[in-house]
């Protein structure tokens, strides 16, 4: 089954974020400390900063996270082997 989204749907829930703000998701686990979220209703995508404050995702934010993320797996793969 297809989601049709309208004009009007997307607009709603615009309004509706705004009024009771955004429902996020962890859409992407980056380390054990940062994640990616998207809200449910609008899709604004955000990060974890260094301070643990939410940011919205850039995409230099996007890609420090990809380049964090690699460097995260080759060390756990490299710990996890050793071990």
């Amino acid at each position: 089954m297809k989601k049709v989204i309208s004009d009007y749907g997307t607009k709603f829930s615009a309004i509706c974020c705004s009024i009771f703000g955004h429902h996020y998701l962890v859409s992407k686990n980056v380390t054990s400390h940062i994640k990616e979220y998207k809200c449910v209703h609008c899709a604004k995508e955000v990060t974890t900063d260094v301070s643990g404050n939410l940011s919205v995702l850039t995409p230099e934010l996007q890609d420090i996270n990809n380049t964090l993320q690699d460097i995260y797996q080759k060390r756990h793969r490299a710990t996890q082997q050793v071990a």
